[in-house]
């Protein structure tokens, strides 16, 4: 009879540290970061996690690996994108790692899979709520500067229609003086 070491690595333990390290691959961290998450989360050592990852499970993941490098030279390119392509480019992560969650053999994916995938979304939502919220400040900041813009605009519509007045009343003036001034220049007659 055999005994299975206590110790032993599961199916599951393999497709966390899998996906962990892919994360922070795609992210652009190390993988010695990876490998104290997954540490953390299966209470194991780094140096254990990092032994079954280059031993096995690297092998596993080659096409998953190198979507990944893509994925994060992609990010470093667009370091600052729009709202709109942040969640062009999730979706298309997501639609990738549908296509790589599946192990060379195309098995379906374990609830556990999709439980860490779900996990993996649910960490990645302050990033997408933080940039909801700078649109959202942005939007209002864009309101106010319309409505001072339109502000601005009714006031110098009416400086214009001010100074045109003052303007004509001036020239009045100036018609006025001169009346005045030509009465005074002509001769009186006896």
């Amino acid at each position: 009879m055999t005994n299975l070491r206590q110790d032993a690595w599961t199916k599951d333990e393999d497709a966390i540290l899998a996906e962990v390290t892919l994360r922070h691959i795609r992210e652009g961290s190390t993988q010695l970061v990876a490998f104290e998450e997954v540490g953390e989360k299966l209470t194991r050592t780094p140096a254990a996690c990092g032994f079954r990852w280059n031993s096995l499970i690297r092998k596993q993941y080659d096409k998953a690996i190198t979507e990944a490098k893509k994925v994060r030279k992609e990010r470093n390119k667009r370091k600052v994108k729009p709202f709109a392509s942040t969640i062009e480019h999730h979706s298309e992560e997501v639609l990738q790692m549908e296509h790589y969650n599946t192990v060379k053999n195309d098995k379906p994916l374990s609830l556990n899979e999709i439980i860490l995938f779900l996990q993996q979304l649910q960490a990645e939502k302050p990033v997408s709520k933080n940039l909801e919220a700078e649109n959202k400040a942005l939007m209002l900041k864009l309101q106010n500067l319309k409505k001072e813009n339109g502000t601005l605009k009714n006031k110098l519509t009416k400086v214009n229609k001010e100074y045109e007045a003052v303007q004509r009343d001036y020239q009045d003036v100036l018609q006025i003086m001169d009346r005045a001034r030509k009465l005074v220049e002509v001769p009186v007659r006896n």
